[in-house]
């Protein structure tokens, strides 16, 4: 067996973008997670798959979909699977969509622009970071389409404003508030990582930084000198009110978790629920985004979409979702290690999975069509 040192340093010898093409395609998107940990830096790798203390609820994020099963039924023609969905207006080619993940050009020198390509190459909505590595304006010229800015509000309202501003001028639909990183995080996976990834990294932090606030291409032009915290540590339902009068598109929230929230949430008069957890990486509640669904599900009663990131590793794990209330299933890390690979291509081949796999379980459980999945199709072990 080939020591890491021996991978890193046979995979630096090939141009980037081609690294790992070499290899037998992957079977599964898991099979890419080892792919991109070979293929990048420690600290990098950390930043894309390590949480929050012990790291479990990444872990049980993805755990908790084993504990749903599926209801096949049988005698149905599926000789025609439909996997459109309509969402806000829109039709999408699949309930799929790339979640927003920060600084991706820590994974690959085109960054977000290879991810909005891909995007486009598989009709496939995309919503894009507040800290990505490239601009909103090139990743929609990239895309071709409109596309959902996730927000990280600051703790000051004129940057907001102008962020906010900026992403709605930029043609983007929706704004999607995050509201599931409030304060530090405890990411002793990242520190460790750190620790032993030395180099001073200048293409993807400038000046070593990692303050995404004072290098993120959509605060260009903001004052930020008054900016503190990422996301307002005050935050409360005043502030979302406040949001929702200066948002002329569609408002999402992003990190619900319970029907509470959930609930007043509808009363503030948002468009959207997102459920998640930040995949893990900020807080270690050891719930899952799957195990919160059900209950948000019968909070909302259909008056707006609900989406779901987090473990999302299968094409059924996307079917478990649709059964359980969920109008579209977001990826983060897996399209992720797909473009640490090999770029577009890579997330390509990451979309290409879930799409044949929700297609394959369709079939196999008698439901040709996206409306066809309900809650009578899963069961809770």
């Amino acid at each position: 067996m080939m020591s890491r040192r021996a991978v890193m340093g046979s995979l630096a010898a090939l141009p980037v973008g081609l690294r790992a093409q070499e290899t037998a395609p992957a079977a599964n998107v898991m099979e890419y997670e080892a792919l991109a940990r070979a293929a990048l830096p420690p600290a990098h790798f950390a930043y894309l798959s390590g949480g929050t203390d012990d790291n479990r609820t990444v872990a049980i994020n993805h755990e908790a979909f084993s504990r749903y099963q599926i209801r096949a039924r049988r005698f149905i023609d599926v000789s025609k699977t439909d996997t459109t969905v309509r969402v806000l207006g829109s039709t999408w080619s699949s309930p799929v969509y790339l979640s927003a993940i920060g600084g991706m050009r820590a994974f690959h020198p085109d960054g977000e622009t290879a991810v909005a390509r891909a995007a486009a190459a598989k009709s496939t909505h995309l919503m894009l970071s507040t800290s990505a590595s490239v601009s909103v304006e090139a990743v929609t010229q990239a895309r071709g389409a409109p596309v959902w800015h996730q927000l990280y509000a600051t703790d000051d309202w004129k940057v907001t404003e102008g962020l906010v501003k900026r992403a709605e001028n930029a043609g983007c639909t929706a704004i999607v508030l995050t509201v599931d990183s409030q304060g530090a995080r405890n990411n002793e996976t990242m520190a460790r990582a750190m620790r032993e990834d030395t180099r001073v990294c200048t293409t993807c932090h400038i000046n070593n930084s990692h303050d995404f606030v004072r290098k993120a291409p959509i605060f260009a032009g903001l004052d930020v000198s008054r900016v503190r915290s990422p996301s307002p540590l005050d935050l409360t339902w005043e502030f979302l009110a406040k949001l929702r009068k200066l948002v002329t598109v569609k408002l999402l929230v992003k990190g619900i978790v319970t029907a509470e929230d959930a609930a007043q949430s509808l009363d503030h008069g948002i468009d959207g629920i997102v459920i998640s957890n930040h995949g893990g990486r900020t807080e270690e509640t050891l719930r899952s985004t799957i195990d919160c669904l059900p209950e948000i599900a019968d909070a909302v009663k259909g008056r707006v979409p609900i989406f779901l990131d987090g473990g999302v590793r299968r094409g059924t794990d996307v079917f478990k979702a649709l059964a359980l209330g969920a109008t579209g299933v977001g990826i983060g890390r897996p399209y992720g290690w797909g473009l640490a690979v090999s770029g577009q291509q890579g997330v390509e081949a990451v979309l290409d999975i879930f799409t044949r796999e929700l297609a394959a379980i369709m079939r196999q459980a008698g439901t040709p069509e996206i409306r066809a999945i309900d809650r009578t199709r899963v069961l809770r072990s």
